[in-house]
């Protein structure tokens, strides 16, 4: 009221102009000249709160109100329920403590609405069938023997409640696509509308009056496969409360223990399997299995388009003088010494990184990086079937480092001609099981003393 007071002793005592009075408060010259004309000042009286005196618990309300204050600093998850709070108290106070649960439960929700600021109300939301909602949850998975910490596409159907799940290493636009292009592809079907959150991968921006300006690889997903896409307000996860049950329904009962595979597409259609024998089981309200109330759902779906859609990104990347390009500043991938210094096009999908030649065909394949850190990908493959041209630049590359003692000492008593037979025996061996393997193949023969370059050569091959 006293800024308001100096806005019109501006105008009325001093003859300030708005723009003037404006220029110095700091306010819109519309929000001055309102103040101006305002002609009624008086204030609405306060309405009476009735208030429910909670006499029994007066002894106990410090207590209370310290466990819904210390929950602010907590996941909503991990925060007191009424339950937990009136279980805390008969625990602290044992016989001392004489009040009903329902006496608690009124007084913590109360307090919480006073604390938190805010009540939550839920409209009842009609189930179509033929929409999906979607959503990624956290996960971790072994992934031939190593722990990673990774992400499970959810699409459910509300109206039936059938769900299905995808697991990858990430959350990017690539997973996304993936993901539900599976199991459209599964499902025989598309939705008719699939309701998102706000992603970036997917939403550049929040417009106004609801509307979303969308990624351009987005758009053409939606069109080639023509469902309505739908997104969520802004925190307002409840509005595709199906799916976000769904995505803990899917981690307690198909990703506990902790999955272990070595082929990740491979364990995806074995979830696309787990998921069509749980629709089995009954629905929680209607007295059909999931499975027969998804009858409905599937006459809705779209038809699949007679070709299907690349979810692959492409990029132009420059490489260095090792061949290799770093990608999105943290992932370092190997190509081959022939591209050095130079730009080569990259294929990225949901789970490998494949640098494509002039004619766009395959260099050699990593499996995509993920994760804060930096990291490399190296595929010696190409290196070595250079290396077997040129031996003599042997010593002065990566791959003599990662050689055995015995076998650098080996290379270095033949000739070029020879090394390059024994380097191309290595690159053959390495396409079929791995740089490592082939290492230890040759270790392990000079190890038995075979060092006749002809039957080396036949050892590696066996």
């Amino acid at each position: 009221m006293t800024q308001i007071h100096d806005i019109r002793k501006q105008y009325f005592e001093k003859g300030k102009t708005i723009s003037q009075i404006s220029r110095e408060t700091g306010f819109d010259r519309k929000t001055v000249r309102y103040y101006l004309n305002k002609e009624d000042f008086n204030s609405p009286p306060i309405p009476a709160v009735k208030k429910s005196s909670f006499k029994k618990l007066y002894a106990f309300k410090c207590d209370i109100d310290s466990c819904i204050t210390v929950d602010k600093k907590a996941k909503r998850k991990q925060r007191h329920t009424a339950k937990r709070v009136f279980d805390r108290l008969v625990k602290k106070y044992g016989k001392n403590f004489h009040c009903s649960y329902r006496t608690v439960a009124s007084y913590v929700s109360l307090q919480k609405e006073e604390i938190f600021g805010k009540t939550r109300s839920y409209l009842p939301l009609e189930h179509i069938p033929g929409e999906a909602q979607t959503d990624f949850g956290d996960c971790q998975f072994y992934q031939r023997g190593k722990l990673c910490d990774g992400k499970y596409l959810n699409l459910s159907f509300p109206s039936s409640n059938k769900g299905y799940l995808q697991v990858f290493k990430g959350e990017n636009l690539q997973c996304l696509i993936e993901g539900l292009i599976s199991i459209f592809s599964h499902r025989g079907g598309v939705p008719s509308c699939v309701w998102f959150d706000n992603a970036s991968s997917v939403v550049t921006k929040v417009l106004k009056q609801g509307e979303r300006s969308l990624t351009d690889k987005f758009l053409k997903f939606k069109a080639h496969y023509g469902f309505e896409a739908v997104f969520c307000n802004i925190g307002a996860g409840h509005e595709k409360g199906n799916v976000e049950a769904k995505v803990g329904y899917h981690r307690r009962n198909m990703l506990v223990p902790i999955p272990s595979f070595d082929d990740i597409l491979k364990f995806n259609k074995e979830l696309l399997t787990i998921c069509e024998e749980d629709g089995q089981r009954g629905h929680y309200k209607k007295n059909k299995t999931h499975n027969d109330l998804f009858v409905k759902d599937k006459l809705e779906l779209i038809k699949l388009p007679k070709s299907p859609f690349d979810a692959s990104r492409y990029e132009r990347q420059k490489t260095n003088g090792y061949g290799k390009f770093i990608l999105d500043g943290l992932y370092e991938y190997s190509v081959s010494p022939k591209y050095a210094n130079c730009y080569v096009m990259v294929k990225i999908t949901a789970n490998t990184v494949a640098p494509l030649d002039e004619s766009l065909r395959e260099i050699t394949v990593h499996e995509r990086l993920y994760g804060a850190s930096k990291q490399s990908s190296m595929n010696w493959l190409p290196y070595l079937t250079q290396l077997a041209r040129f031996p003599g630049a042997l010593k002065y590359t990566g791959i003599y480092k990662m050689f055995p003692d015995p076998l650098k000492d080996y290379l270095a008593s033949l000739n070029k001609s020879q090394k390059g037979k024994i380097l191309s025996a290595i690159a053959k061996f390495s396409e079929q099981s791995g740089f490592e393997a082939a290492v230890d193949t040759v270790s392990q023969a000079l190890e038995y003393q075979i060092t006749d370059k002809t039957v080396l050569q036949t050892f590696i091959a066996i």
